[in-house]
């Protein structure tokens, strides 16, 4: 069954410990998005200010950013189990496979909408998971691209045994059929945190998945 995980993004400090809290009474796994404003038009928290507030999960720092390797020593020191850089962020995504796994991390890579499975499979079994990008990466509550899920399910013939994510645009009205793809893991982000009781969306949404 796909495991629904609760997905962070905000540019507040304030509203950055507001979503932790939130996510620690229902969630043991979590995503945290970092954008830089270069990668993605968009800029989020920093690692300084993420340090500055105890995550009582475990988590995964979803890195929107040129220059990933740069951030590898804090992420790490921060707390993180795993980095999942962009495909497109860097020249040499060998070597930041190899950097992220030299800091005892765990590696996913990730995708954006526009970029082919072709692309990425010389790197699948280098990391531990593929994450696809349902969404434009860098904006909050991004229209979800159907098309993404052709291609896990591209990927997952070609490559089974590799651990496929998808991120970006999640709803009620399109879960389950994301879940149907045998995705591992579904981020969301406003489809929990923009409702009146994120605990209750965070359940709903698993139910669904269960269900489906």
């Amino acid at each position: 069954m796909s495991r629904i995980v609760p997905a962070i993004l905000t540019d507040d400090p304030g509203v950055l410990e507001t979503l932790v809290r939130q996510a620690e009474t229902f969630a043991d796994y979590v995503q945290i998005d970092i954008m830089d404003g270069q990668f993605v038009p968009s800029c989020s928290i920093t690692w300084q200010q993420l340090t500055a507030v105890p995550l009582g999960f475990t988590w995964e720092a979803h890195l929107m950013v040129t220059h990933p390797e740069e951030y590898l020593d804090a992420f790490q020191k921060a707390g993180a189990k795993k980095i999942v850089f962009h495909y497109e962020a860097t020249p040499s995504p060998e070597m930041v496979i190899n950097l992220v796994r030299s800091h005892g991390l765990e590696v996913g890579l990730a995708i954006n909408p526009q970029t082919p499975v072709s692309a990425i499979l010389p790197l699948a079994g280098e990391v531990d998971s593929i994450l696809f990008l349902s969404v434009h990466p860098g904006f909050y509550g991004s229209a979800f691209i159907p098309e993404v899920l052709d291609k896990i399910t591209e990927f997952k013939k070609l490559r089974p045994e590799v651990m496929t994510a998808l991120d970006g645009g999640v709803k009620e009205d399109n879960v389950v059929e994301i879940a149907r793809t045998g995705v591992s893991d579904i981020c969301v982000g406003s489809a929990i945190f923009k409702q009146k009781d994120p605990a209750a969306g965070f359940r709903h949404l698993q139910t669904m998945v269960g269900a489906g």
